[in-house]
């Protein structure tokens, strides 16, 4: 309504200067130059307050719709499921969160002030043209149709480019994210000249695609003008000789202030026919934006809670019956074949097994971070995929292999676990997990503040926390995936220890690589390219199973030469 109301006041303005020129200047009548000159400042304010106010509110739309996509972007990742998000790498999101949205929201500024105002311009000042001279008007019926193909060439040129641009925008958000990740190793490596060698490589393939599609738009810019000059000069001609023809005489014909008018119409109809090229073209880039959006909002997560879910784990007995899994993007080579196994509640159980032997994809699939392709797996006696999502998952808790910690506080990280946990709560889950001693030498103990990825602590004393973080959860499944690795052997004893005599219930299944991990398991499963190959006792796997036992011999035989 202000855009249209501003437009309004724009169209008439052109009106009131003929009638000053016409009726005032050229008559010598001074009470006809202070009427419409009084009308005109009255209709300037008027359009300028009208302008203030659309501007005003077209950018709270803007920015509100722009804050609204994020969120409902953030809010859809965070229902992804791990397959779902290996689907998009982590730069790609992340790019799609920010450059992608102020794409759109700037489009969508541009859009909501010129959709109404331009076009209700444009319409409105070929009435009055139309009005003060049908003849002379017929010029824009050329005028528009030549820009409107230049519009067009425009869109579907440009619009190419800019898609690919933001590719290589997730190209390079990956590098950048990968080497502030890695900055340690890249330093230690002293690989900084590569490292920008691989930045500047990618930068620079964004740069030259969006200098392609610039010159695109730059070089209409000049026919646009050329066209916009050649329909002001055959106005100006054509009305010249109809002033001329007429004598200057409103009853008769043209008037001078009627050419003014129609020049100042021609104006307006071609300079918003100019802001909508613009506007277009910003239309071209946030439309692959968009697209790119849309990709992340209509994914759905292959992870959902059935019609009617069970929502009570009734123990932490584990079962699998034939489970077989492959990941979606490596579909032709099965990770899990034919498993069966059964934990009880309660049980220690140990998993060993070499790098790539899919330890850790077996246990994830037990909270349903993926499901299975065959076959079941069952918590409590009930298929994990007839559990409310929420329900299962805050009964297993899971210490994954890429130990992570957020920016805040010791106690805010450790209250994930359970939010209502009290301060004595997470000091005894802390002595659990032996993470009190080194959080007490520090000068703020619980309350010291953790950096992004926690890099202000060290690997064991990350780990010790991450397993504190799982404990506060009290579950019936623990799941620790080779998360003591980074500690010593003492520590690591101290732990099994702890969770063993403070959670006699809970099904404490542990991935490891040293043998003294787990040989006091009641349970280990040996697992080799996806299989289990064996499963008992300690002592059993001695004698009846070959890997197991060199693995043993030779971390028994590290261990003398390291003393």
């Amino acid at each position: 309504m202000l855009s249209l109301s501003e437009v309004a006041f724009e169209i008439v303005i052109p009106l009131c200067i003929s009638g000053l020129i016409d009726y005032g200047v050229d008559k010598g009548n001074m009470s006809a130059v202070w009427k419409y000159g009084i009308i005109l400042l009255l209709l300037a304010s008027l359009q300028y307050i009208t302008g203030v106010f659309s501007a005003k509110c077209g950018a709270k739309a803007a920015i509100g719709f722009g804050a609204n996509l994020r969120q409902d972007m953030y809010d859809k990742v965070q229902t992804y499921s791990f397959s779902n998000i290996d689907k998009f790498s982590t730069a790609s999101i992340v790019t799609r969160l920010t450059t992608d949205v102020n794409n759109i929201q700037n489009a969508f500024h541009q859009l909501i002030r010129m959709a109404v105002r331009s076009p209700g311009m444009m319409i409105f000042a070929m009435v009055a043209s139309f009005r003060i001279s049908h003849e002379i008007s017929m010029v824009f019926l050329v005028a528009i149709p030549c820009l409107a193909a230049l519009l067009t060439f425009i869109i579907r040129k440009v619009f190419p480019i800019f898609r690919k641009v933001f590719r290589i925008y997730d190209r390079l958000n990956n590098v950048v994210q990968e080497n502030v990740r890695g900055i340690r190793v890249v330093k230690s490596f002293n690989q900084e000249e590569g490292e920008i060698e691989k930045f500047t490589e990618i930068s620079g393939d964004i740069y030259e695609n969006f200098i392609k599609g610039e010159k695109i738009i730059s070089l209409s810019m000049p026919l646009m003008q050329m066209l916009m000059n050649g329909t002001l000069l055959i106005i100006s001609w054509l009305g010249a000789r109809a002033i001329i023809a007429s004598g200057n005489n409103p009853d008769i014909g043209l008037t001078t202030g009627n050419l003014m008018a129609l020049i100042s119409y021609s104006m307006l109809i071609l300079a918003r026919l100019m802001m909508l090229a613009i506007v277009f073209a910003q239309i071209s880039i946030a439309t692959s934006s968009a697209q790119r959006v849309v990709e992340i909002l209509n994914e759905e997560s292959d992870i959902q809670s059935p019609k009617n879910p069970v929502t009570e784990v009734a123990n932490g007995d584990v079962t699998f019956n034939n489970v077989s899994f492959v990941y979606a993007s490596r579909a032709d080579k099965k990770v899990l074949d034919n498993i069966n196994l059964h934990f009880s509640s309660g049980q220690v159980i140990g998993i060993l097994g070499g790098t790539g032997s899919s330890k850790s994809s077996l246990v994830q699939l037990i909270p349903r971070l993926y499901d299975v392709t065959e076959g079941s797996v069952k918590v409590g006696g009930v298929d994990v995929r007839d559990y409310e999502l929420t329900n299962l998952r805050d009964s297993v808790a899971m210490v994954l292999q890429k130990n992570e910690l957020f920016s805040g506080t010791i106690a805010e990280n450790l209250r994930w676990g359970d939010e209502n946990a009290t301060d004595e709560e997470i000091r005894h889950a802390c002595r659990l997990a032996c993470a009190d001693e080194f959080i007490e030498s520090f000068p703020d103990k619980y309350d010291t503040h953790i950096e992004q990825g926690g890099t202000n602590v060290s690997g064991g004393q990350k780990q010790r926390l991450c397993i504190a973080r799982a404990l506060l959860k009290k579950p019936k499944v623990l799941i620790l995936d080779d998360s003591t690795s980074a500690v010593d052997t003492k520590t690591d004893a101290a732990i099994q220890k702890s969770l063993a005599e403070y959670m006699p219930d809970t099904t404490k299944i542990i991935i490891a690589q040293r043998v003294a991990s787990v040989q006091n398991a009641d349970k280990i499963v040996v697992m080799d390219d996806g299989k289990v190959i064996a499963v008992g006792k300690h002592d059993e796997l001695l004698n009846t199973n070959e890997i197991y036992r060199e693995v043993y011999l030779s971390q028994q035989k590290g261990g003398e030469l390291s003393e």
